[in-house]
């Protein structure tokens, strides 16, 4: 059966990961951890044997870190194309705050409400650390008409949708293979559009970090096989 092999990556463990922070759209690094997990799904993904046509990243620091980790093990010629709408999910106020500290302070309840609710959105940004935030290098040059102030997990999918409907459909149409280094929540967002997952079942999801998922996706959109590699 001829199918679409769409892989996608959450990136490795970042700097704020491992500090337990809200991370979003601030750009920040991967840890050694996640360096090492970007390079165990470079092995992964190479023992894969895929050819792939279109590769994407989101413009996010630690999403085009894990993609080059993997591309020193698998050596890929497709050509790489950077998606801003592939950004992990917009935090708002919470980013670079402690998970746990916001616990202490707002309570279990509203954190998870915060990090899990479908379309509850965290506090907003400020206008003076969204315009700090516009100025980080990962979006000179990018042509974003509303940048948001903060994100519920429905807004991120709005925001995917396009992606996915201009360019990752036809491509899966037309039987691409497609790598994707992502983000917990983008990958999350993509997942509840091709598997039609409920409201209620995706804040349940969880992607682990530097996991290569594996799609096989028919030209009608039925997925045939779902795996982590």
């Amino acid at each position: 059966m001829e199918v679409s092999n769409l892989i996608l990556v959450r990136h490795g463990q970042s700097e704020w990961n491992k500090q337990d922070k809200f991370t979003g759209w601030v750009d920040v690094n991967l840890s050694s951890k996640g360096i090492e997990e970007a390079k165990e799904a470079g092995l992964k993904i190479k023992q894969a044997n895929i050819q792939f046509n279109r590769i994407y990243t989101s413009v996010l620091t630690r999403s085009i870190q894990t993609f080059k980790e993997i591309n020193k093990i698998c050596k890929f010629s497709a050509p790489i194309e950077q998606e801003w709408r592939l950004n992990e999910r917009h935090y708002g106020g919470l980013q670079g705050l402690n998970k746990q500290k916001m616990r202490e302070m707002h309570g279990d309840d509203q954190v998870l409400t915060w990090r899990r609710s479908y379309k509850t959105r965290p506090p907003e940004l400020s206008d003076a650390a969204t315009s700090k935030l516009m100025n980080q290098e990962c979006f000179l040059g990018e042509v974003i008409k509303q940048f948001p102030k903060c994100e519920s997990l429905f807004d991120t999918f709005n925001r995917i949708k396009p992606f996915l409907t201009q360019q990752l459909l036809p491509s899966i149409k037309n039987k691409d293979n497609l790598l994707i280094s992502a983000h917990g929540n983008s990958i999350r967002a993509m997942l509840k559009f091709f598997e039609k997952i409920s409201d209620d079942d995706i804040v349940k999801l969880e992607i682990p970090t530097g996991k290569p998922l594996h799609l096989a996706i028919r030209s009608d959109m039925h997925i045939v096989k779902k795996e982590y590699l």
